[in-house]
Protein backbone atom coordinates (compact mmCIF):
# COMPACT_ATOMS: atom_id res chain seq x y z
CA UNK A 1 0.00 0.00 0.00
CA UNK A 2 1.30 3.15 -1.08
CA UNK A 3 1.71 6.21 1.56
CA UNK A 4 -1.55 8.94 0.63
CA UNK A 5 -1.62 12.42 1.29
CA UNK A 6 -4.82 14.39 1.86
CA UNK A 7 -4.15 18.32 0.90
CA UNK A 8 -6.88 21.12 2.02
CA UNK A 9 -6.31 24.63 0.50
CA UNK A 10 -6.59 26.75 3.41
CA UNK A 11 -5.49 30.09 2.01
CA UNK A 12 -6.34 31.74 -1.59
CA UNK A 13 -4.00 32.12 -4.51
CA UNK A 14 -5.51 35.97 -5.34
CA UNK A 15 -2.38 37.93 -5.12
CA UNK A 16 0.06 35.20 -5.22
CA UNK A 17 2.93 35.06 -7.69
CA UNK A 18 1.49 33.08 -11.26
CA UNK A 19 4.51 30.28 -10.52
CA UNK A 20 2.56 28.93 -7.15
CA UNK A 21 -0.82 29.13 -8.96
CA UNK A 22 0.12 26.66 -11.18
CA UNK A 23 1.47 24.22 -8.63
CA UNK A 24 -1.89 24.51 -6.89
CA UNK A 25 -3.46 23.76 -9.97
CA UNK A 26 -1.13 21.28 -10.55
CA UNK A 27 -2.00 19.67 -7.22
CA UNK A 28 -5.81 20.03 -8.32
CA UNK A 29 -6.61 22.51 -6.02
CA UNK A 30 -9.24 25.09 -7.19
CA UNK A 31 -11.08 26.56 -4.99
CA UNK A 32 -11.13 27.55 -1.22
CA UNK A 33 -11.16 24.34 1.25
CA UNK A 34 -10.82 22.17 -1.52
CA UNK A 35 -9.40 18.52 -0.87
CA UNK A 36 -7.69 16.06 -2.71
CA UNK A 37 -5.81 12.91 -1.61
CA UNK A 38 -2.50 12.18 -3.71
CA UNK A 39 0.08 9.50 -3.61
CA UNK A 40 3.14 10.12 -1.12
CA UNK A 41 5.90 10.76 -4.11
CA UNK A 42 9.17 13.25 -3.79
CA UNK A 43 7.59 14.94 -6.95
CA UNK A 44 4.26 16.27 -4.59
CA UNK A 45 6.62 16.65 -1.92
CA UNK A 46 8.24 19.23 -3.77
CA UNK A 47 4.97 20.96 -4.86
CA UNK A 48 3.82 21.28 -1.05
CA UNK A 49 7.07 22.61 0.50
CA UNK A 50 6.51 25.60 -2.33
CA UNK A 51 3.00 26.21 -1.17
CA UNK A 52 2.98 25.04 2.50
CA UNK A 53 1.92 28.63 3.69
CA UNK A 54 -0.95 28.22 1.23
CA UNK A 55 -1.80 23.95 2.02
CA UNK A 56 -2.70 22.01 5.71
CA UNK A 57 -1.57 18.08 4.71
CA UNK A 58 -2.27 15.18 6.54
CA UNK A 59 -0.96 11.66 6.43
CA UNK A 60 -2.67 8.48 5.59
CA UNK A 61 -2.55 4.70 5.07
CA UNK A 62 -4.58 3.86 2.17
Amino acid sequence: MAKMLKVKMVKSVITRPEKQRKIMRGLGLNKLNSTVTLVDTPEIRGMINKVIHLVSVEESKE
